[in-house]
């Protein structure tokens, strides 16, 4: 199937952190189909990162990785350089790096707050301030932060997840407003129930319980979140900026 010109993109370069699994693995695969030249960013997963790229680049798109904890300041600068670097440029940036550490908050570590806060939340602050700076010159640029349900309803266990999810809603609308007059747009996707590693772990009681929140009743697949990361950076969503687009399964309703 050919995609229509305004939903491909072809000679776009893009950074998903991340994106060695799960959802970013997704977002990253999709990109590079609609032909964008795609940064592999991972933390700790080398070979599942590596074998991605390998993926891509045999199906005659392409993909580099590059290893940083983008909830460090300096390291995140790194990721953007590399890719401007070695691609000319920068057009999309997906925020997606995230972690969880569960437990009611009578039981939560200080070190849980803050791992959670700045893999989740700081990330999202340190990758976007080193690409606007470029994004702004260029006069165009795409930033998807994704977010999730339980930064708009909250989720008991998960205050610190919640918060940070809720601190990038808020981040996506400031930024969103700051950078609009140079083309550059800012939108979040709030994720539901997807079927990740995260949501293996859940106990299948507590996921039977939370796909009746779920009007249509099932969890949702990564390529689910991709597709709506994809139509976000392409030409199609020019005009869309400071949006939150729930892909829930209509879990959350506002």
């Amino acid at each position: 199937m050919t995609l229509p010109a305004s939903l491909s993109l072809a000679g776009r370069i893009a950074i998903v952190t991340g994106a060695s699994r799960g959802i970013g693995q997704a977002i990253a695969r999709e990109f590079a189909k609609r032909g964008a030249a795609v940064v592999i960013n991972y933390h700790n997963s080398a070979e599942a990162a590596e074998k991605l790229a390998e993926e891509i680049t045999a199906s005659g798109e392409q993909a580099k990785t590059f290893q940083a904890d983008v909830s460090d300041y300096e390291a995140a600068q790194g990721l953007i350089k590399f890719a401007i670097d070695t691609y000319g440029g920068l057009d999309i940036l997906v925020n997606n790096a995230g972690i969880t550490r569960d437990t009611l908050i009578m039981m939560m570590s200080e070190a849980d707050w803050d791992a959670v806060l700045n893999t989740n939340a700081k990330s999202t602050f340190n990758c976007s301030k080193a690409a606007v700076r470029h994004m702004l010159r260029k006069r165009y640029g795409r930033i998807i932060n994704i977010t999730s349900v339980s930064g708009q309803m909250g989720n008991p266990g998960q205050t610190n997840y919640s918060a940070s999810k809720a601190a990038q809603i808020g981040f996506t609308k400031a930024l969103a407003r700051e950078v609009a007059s140079r083309n550059v747009t800012v939108n979040a996707i709030a994720a539901g129930y997807i079927d990740t590693d995260i949501w293996a772990k859940v106990p299948p009681e507590a996921q039977e319980a939370a796909l009746k929140l779920i009007p249509l009743g099932r969890k949702g697949n990564p390529l689910d979140i991709a597709y709506a990361a994809a139509f976000l950076a392409s030409d199609q969503a020019a005009y869309i900026t400071g949006q939150v687009l729930g892909v829930d399964g209509g879990m959350a309703m506002f």
